[in-house]
């Protein structure tokens, strides 16, 4: 029993519980060397003599303290203490993306693409270390105040070189985010993340997942065998690019998916390009229902089973062997090629690649060609604020490399600088706009506003703007934004019917000192408020203090020559 107050390997103190999972416990807990707060995760004491799961923990902190990337959680120190297990990480202050959903339902679109973009940022990074992370959901995403994104829990992260603890048929990860290769029992890929990614995209969309049924089983089933629930159902205004990339990351097909996290990266930062969003729509280039679908991974497999596996396992072994000895005299007989015989034959000079940047198409292609290169007829198109639209950015092999003569040069041509039309946000939800506006790399200030609180005025509106509607911003330009900033007026004490009780509990919690004096008036109850030196609607001040007047009628009192009393709390 982890307690308030213990310390964790000398030198974590444990503040409070802040979650409870199926394998580990997450603790606040104070750092005594490098005075800092930190998350502790600890794996449960009924789990820890089990050498599996402490495997599979010591896992966790292997693949995740491998990760450097400012969209995930870092960790900081891994170790074992008096039997407890446990990972000391970045302690994150925000809300998980699952709660998000839950309060707002479906997000904005620029919202969504701008949380995909960090979380495709953040998986790339993943998978470039050989980390496939296994269980991309909502819950372990967790978003920031200033709208930064981080994921967590690589507690069923895979290694993409090791075979521990990843067997076929074992089911990982939360099923409404399960690929269907998965649920059917074949092993993770990077694109099993993908597929979570897309499934999680849809969510942010619409609100609600796809696939939903009674059981896990149920639900399994249809990630295997339903398709895509039409999101334009669920809202007409979406964009055919945002559906687009869904259905692609969400294809049961593994080969219809993004080769990659940084594929769908790059296809999300021009989702909401206007020239795209009437594309035509995804066709899959591989039949839906062609993965393998021999064996269910949901259940009890059986006697048979087993042994079907293993002889599978004996014939692929028995053709690894003889493609690895094919493979490997070829290799020889290559290298002997390439090293001794090919140059005799051929060899192209090689020439530097010359900066094109600011040419027209045009000119650059002619340098390049008098170069000896070739010029790839499509060209990739990018926003710029430095060049104007039509002109060279830059090559890609880039400048300045040094290359065979006749290699394919791409050229990357500027479209423009991207401007946002500024519209009158007054009135408007302050996060939705600034993350629209963030989007579009706008840098968003804000400024508060003292607003009495009435009840009149919404916590989270837009007061006002620097920017005047209609005026284009661009990446770099900024706009501050007002928001209210809610102050405590003082009520007529005497009007609204306060007691002597309810004036010291508005003091206390304001945090103001009171002054009583007491006044005999037969003409008023016992009680009564008469007077305050503070005027209703005044503003309360923090440390400040109220005095008032009490009737107290002195009928039953023996001294009569005592008029008046003057009594102070400091609250």
């Amino acid at each position: 029993m982890i307690s308030k107050g213990q310390k964790i390997n000398d030198r974590y103190e444990i503040i409070r519980s802040i979650g409870e999972g199926g394998m580990a416990n997450v603790y606040l807990a104070y750092d005594t060397i490098l005075d800092r707060k930190v998350a502790v995760k600890i794996l449960r004491g009924d789990l820890a003599e089990d050498d599996k799961f402490v495997r599979r923990f010591q896992r966790e902190a292997i693949s995740a303290s491998s990760l450097n990337h400012p969209n995930i959680v870092e960790v900081y120190d891994v170790g074992e203490d008096d039997g407890k297990y446990f990972i000391v990480m970045e302690y994150v202050e925000g809300k998980t993306l699952k709660q998000l959903i839950k309060k707002r339902g479906a997000l904005t679109l620029p919202e969504v693409v701008d949380i995909m973009l960090q979380l495709t940022s953040a998986i790339t990074h993943a998978h470039e270390s050989y980390i496939i992370h296994r269980d991309i959901k909502p819950q372990n995403v967790i978003i920031l105040e200033d709208g930064r994104v981080k994921i967590m829990d690589f507690g069923i992260a895979a290694q993409l070189n090791s075979n521990e603890l990843t067997q076929t048929n074992s089911v990982m990860g939360t099923v409404y985010y399960l690929p269907p290769e998965q649920a059917n029992g074949t092993a993770a890929t990077i694109k099993s993340d993908i597929y979570s990614l897309g499934i999680l995209m849809y969510e942010l969309v619409v609100g609600k997942v796809p696939f939903k049924g009674d059981s896990p089983v149920e639900v399994a089933i249809k990630q295997m065998k339903e398709t895509i629930p039409d999101l334009t159902s669920a809202n007409p205004d979406i964009p055919q690019s945002i559906e687009n990339i869904i259905l692609r990351a969400c294809a049961k097909n593994p080969k219809n998916r993004y080769e990659s996290a940084l594929a769908m990266h790059e296809d999300l930062e021009t989702a909401l390009d206007k020239d795209r969003f009437n594309e035509a729509r995804n066709v899959y280039e591989y039949p839906e229902s062609d993965f393998d679908e021999d064996e269910p991974a949901l259940g009890k497999r059986t006697e048979r089973t087993l042994k079907k596996e293993e002889d599978k396992k004996d014939k692929k072994l028995n053709k690894k062997l003889l493609i690895t000895g094919c493979i490997a005299g070829g290799l020889l007989l290559l290298s002997i090629f390439i090293f001794f015989i090919y140059p005799k034959f051929i060899s192209k000079p090689s020439v530097e690649v010359p900066d094109v940047s600011g040419m027209s198409i045009s000119k650059a292609e002619e340098k390049l060609e008098d170069k000896g290169f070739e010029v790839a007829t499509k060209t990739k198109k990018e926003t710029s604020d430095e060049f104007k639209e039509g002109k060279v950015i830059s090559t890609d092999p880039e400048a300045g490399r040094t290359i065979k003569k006749g290699t394919k040069i791409t050229l990357i041509v500027s479209k423009g600088s991207k401007k946002l039309t500024i519209e009158d946000y007054t009135g408007k939800n302050y996060y939705e706009i600034k993350a629209k506006l963030e989007t579009a790399g706008i840098e968003v200030a804000t400024e508060k506003k003292d607003v009495a609180n009435d009840g009149k005025t919404e916590e989270d509106v837009i007061l006002g703007q620097d920017v005047k509607a209609g005026e284009k911003l661009g990446k770099g330009d900024s706009i501050t934004l007002t928001i209210p900033n809610f102050y405590t007026t003082y009520p007529d004490f005497a009007a609204e019917g306060y007691s002597l009780v309810d004036v010291r509990n508005f003091c206390t919690k304001n945090e103001i000192s009171l002054e009583v004096k007491y006044q005999t008036d037969n003409s008023k109850k016992d009680g009564a408020i008469i007077y305050q030196n503070m005027v209703a609607g005044t503003k309360v001040t923090s440390g400040s203090t109220l005095t008032i007047t009490v009737v107290k009628n002195e009928t039953t009192t023996n001294n009569d020559n005592k008029t008046d009393e003057n009594t102070t709390n400091n609250q």
